[in-house]
């Protein structure tokens, strides 16, 4: 017999036995259906974390880390730890702690670097802030004007720092709403002011040369403020735009962009780096004279900043610049050594689902191994037959492989079609009942790709030819003599 009269006898015994064959197939269809749905589900979160990481624009930054002003202070051990055990915040994030200190110089040689498109140190602080008739307090960072950063691309009303010594600053949405300008425009041309201890030294720390007359970097003008009624000193600076920094739509839905730490208020990185100089705290103070009297740090140098945020041009030339930084002996961090660990969650929770539904899979050829059987026994007289004209047993098994691999292949397309319809009803549910009432935008949380298709229709068909195989060389080891006696 050719193969197209054994795929004709097999379709002809699979209709004589349509229920329990449609039965069988039921089987076969569930085990797929449950296969492909947790699988999809699972790739469907990591697919939704990858555009998420995306949006956020994390993975063409890198955060670098240089000898912080308390690692000079402490005394070290022999691999770099602090004898007082307290570990180093950056200290799993990097190979080994930095040797360097991340001052000026650092900045401009890592910019310099092949693949670097920039660098932006890192300045961040909570201060007193007074607008509006409010007081509130707030985080302040420095931001390098002008700034290639995608954190400052969008304003909602105004536009960027003008130069790096003007007495402007940029503000966040949140920054507006929270003192009162309920037209986020209004806040453009505003004044703030910095709340310090009106008889506190200034720059009593810094090792810089002084230039006169200037207050942090912004030259002193006629315009300064006096000391308010409340004994407070404000230093005043005009809101020139507020920050669009959220991403609200799309696979992002909300967070910040880039690695740069979240702050209410931007100003310029002169007076940012002047302010938290002259407003050290006392641990801060004492850090500072630990590290110079232990040489640590000489008199005539900078601290350095505590971090940057370097920018690649490519994604690709992300690895090959953090080795270079490793050996220039800095600590760097990329949102890539997360993301490699969640690949390895991922795949285990994709295994862990795909098993489950593999269980289903494994029931459902159970079911197609006892149809087999009971069809032995119902055609046992025709098998004799064939056996008797001439069929050899490699044909009688071929018989029996194929028609379990029509229900293998049948009950794994239909199964992957009824995966796909429950997947769509269940983004819409989802969309419908969770995320519209929270105002969020649609969410595809599965993910069907063809290799998922094609790779559960493939197990279905071998899952249902494995299952076929006792049956199959049981009614080839039928004796024709005893199977023509058979009632």
């Amino acid at each position: 017999m050719n193969f197209a009269d054994i795929l004709q006898l097999a379709l002809r015994n699979l209709r004589q036995a349509r229920l329990r064959a449609f039965l069988t197939t039921m089987g076969v269809i569930v085990g797929v259906g449950v296969i492909v749905t947790m699988v999809s589900f699972g790739l469907g979160l990591q697919r939704n974390m990858l555009s998420r990481f995306k949006a956020l624009d994390l993975f063409s930054e890198i955060q670098v880390f240089g000898r912080s002003l308390n690692d000079m202070a402490l005394s070290l051990d022999s691999e770099g730890r602090t004898r007082d055990d307290s570990s180093d915040r950056r200290g799993e994030r990097s190979y080994k702690p930095p040797s360097r200190i991340l001052d000026d110089a650092a900045i401009s040689e890592i910019g310099k670097l092949k693949g670097v498109a920039y660098v932006e140190p890192t300045i961040n602080f909570r201060v007193y802030v007074r607008s509006n008739g409010k007081v509130l307090q707030q985080s302040a960072s420095g931001a390098t004007v002008p700034n290639s950063s995608s954190r400052f691309h969008e304003f909602v009303a105004g536009k960027m720092i003008s130069a790096p010594e003007a007495a402007e600053v940029v503000v966040s949405e949140r920054f507006a709403r929270d003192f009162g300008y309920g037209n986020l425009a209004d806040a453009v041309g505003k004044t703030i002011e910095f709340l310090a201890p009106p008889n506190e030294k200034k720059d009593k720390t810094s090792t810089e040369p002084e230039e006169q007359p200037n207050f942090f970097g912004i030259p002193i003008g006629e315009d300064q403020p006096e000391e308010n009624a409340a004994g407070l000193v404000g230093y005043t600076f005009n809101i020139a735009g507020v920050l669009n920094t959220e991403v609200k739509d799309g696979p992002g839905q909300k967070g910040l962009k880039g690695l740069l730490p979240r702050a209410g208020v931007y100003l310029p990185l002169q007076t940012a780096r002047a302010w938290t100089l002259a407003h050290r705290g006392p641990m801060g103070e004492v850090a500072l004279e630990l590290a110079r009297q232990s040489g640590a740090l000489a008199d005539a140098n900078s601290e350095g900043y505590d971090s940057a945020v370097v920018r690649v041009n490519d994604p690709v030339e992300l690895t090959e610049v953090r080795k270079r930084l490793t050996e220039l002996g800095f600590g760097s961090f990329s949102i890539i050594d997360e993301l490699d660990q969640l690949r390895t969650v991922f795949l285990i929770l994709d295994s862990v689902l795909g098993l489950l539904g593999g269980i289903s899979l494994l029931v459902a050829s159970f079911g197609i191994a006892n149809t087999m059987v009971m069809s032995i026994l119902e055609r046992t007289r025709e098998i004799g037959i064939m056996k008797a004209i001439g069929a050899e047993d490699r044909e009688i098994k071929l018989i029996f492989f194929v028609e379990a691999a029509v229900i293998g292949v049948s009950g794994g397309v239909l199964g992957t079609l009824a995966a796909w319809g429950v997947d769509g009803l269940a983004n819409r549910l989802a969309y419908r009942f969770i995320l519209k009432p929270q105002g969020a935008s649609f969410v595809d949380f599965f993910s069907l790709p063809p290799w998922l298709s094609a790779g559960a229709i493939l197990f279905a068909l071998v899952v249902s030819i494995l299952a076929a195989l006792y049956p199959a060389a049981r009614a080839a080891r039928i004796d024709p003599v005893k199977a023509l006696r058979h009632d």
